[in-house]
């Protein structure tokens, strides 16, 4: 079996895929990359047996056929071949050789029969939306997904289907967003779990633009497809928490502040905060906003002010500073309004404005003051 690729472009499309294979895994078999030729076309599949990551490109081949190549040496390899046809020479007892202008590189491949089926799309309900629609959605969400084992349903987003849109959520116990949009119609009300890996894996692979891609989802997997490539992982089975329960409902008190101002100066009080909690306490009287951290075991502390305005009773209230910094980094906006009620209640930011098709809140719980 023999087919021609080009050298770049192959590259280009493991790049996009490889992240999906884990370092240290059970089966050898899993460290490669499945080639699959077929009538010109080539079909490229890695896995970690929850994830399945493939891509189709265009190549010169006259037969069909299928072998695993080891995806570590053969990316190592592509990295460092110049952009020119590669001739792929594939011989029964699957080893590999690779023929370029001026060199010739041999790998020893494994029986394609080993490598893991894929999961099929039986049932499965589908919705397209924009690729830029999801990965707005991945990159609002994702930094509040919980890294903790023991609630599984936490260390995944929420997709939550309605006909009128689509809403996601993600939370860590500590803090929660909430992105909604209103361009997308899915066919019924459903609502399922995604892990981080595969959301990661996309964001990365999909464009940040207007083309459409298909979204489809059964009982227990989700594929996406986009192009010539696609993805389908397995989702988490178990029950997200009622988050709803969790969003105040009057928060009556409003700030505004500048985003960057508030971020910039985040950064800098948080320095001398104490290294496990984060802490800043937010002073807020009339229009001035006062920041303070301390970590008493060093005898380090930090102090700034800055305007905002704000319609409420003076407060104090403290926050991880470290989440305020990222949640911020979420909104889109040169402003942010935060709604506060008491110190010990939840605080909400959202951006000062919004597009119409989209609704994003996040949600952050506040610390314990240490007076």
């Amino acid at each position: 079996m023999k087919f021609i690729v080009s050298s770049s472009t192959l590259l280009k499309q493991l790049q996009q895929i490889s992240g999906v294979i884990n370092a240290n895994t059970v089966l050898p078999i899993l460290e490669d990359f499945l080639f699959e030729i077929e009538k010109n076309k080539l079909t490229v599949v890695a896995t970690d047996l929850e994830t399945v990551m493939k891509v189709h490109l265009d190549i010169e081949a006259k037969d069909s056929g299928k072998v695993c190549i080891p995806a570590k040496i053969l990316m190592d390899s592509l990295k460092n071949i110049p952009e020119q046809p590669l001739t792929f020479t594939i011989d029964k007892n699957f080893g590999v050789e690779l023929t370029s202008d001026n060199g010739k590189y041999k790998v020893m491949g494994e029986n394609p029969d080993n490598f893991p089926k894929e999961p099929t799309a039986d049932d499965a309900n589908a919705f397209t939306m924009t690729s830029t629609a999801l990965v707005t959605a991945i990159n609002k969400a994702i930094f509040a997904v919980s890294n903790d084992d023991l609630r599984p349903a936490m260390t995944g987003v929420f997709f939550e289907l309605d006909k009128k849109g689509i809403t996601f959520v993600a939370t860590d116990a500590h803090r929660l967003v909430r992105y909604t949009r209103t361009d997308v119609s899915c066919p019924q009300k459903d609502s399922f779990i995604v892990p981080k890996k595969p959301l990661s894996l996309l964001k990365s692979s999909l464009p940040d633009n207007e083309d459409e891609l298909t979204v489809s989802y059964n009982s227990n997997h989700l594929f996406v497809k986009h192009g010539g490539t696609e993805l389908v992982c397995r989702l988490i089975d178990a029950r997200f928490p009622d988050y709803k329960v969790v969003i105040p409902v009057d928060n009556p008190y409003k700030m505004t502040v500048n985003k960057n101002d508030f971020q910039n100066a985040l950064r800098r009080v948080s320095v001398f905060s104490n290294k496990s909690t984060n802490q800043v306490a937010l002073n807020i009287t009339g229009s001035e906003l006062q920041l303070a951290a301390q970590d008493v075991d060093f005898s380090f502390e930090g102090n700034e002010r800055m305007k905002c305005q704000y319609d409420g009773e003076d407060l104090q209230i403290a926050f991880n500073a470290k989440f305020l910094i990222e949640m911020l980094s979420g909104a889109d906006t040169p402003e942010i309004n935060m709604e506060l009620s008491t110190p010990t209640k939840a605080g909400i930011i959202k951006p000062t404005e919004q597009d119409e098709n989209e609704e994003l809140l996040m949600l952050v719980m506040p610390l314990m003051l240490n007076n």
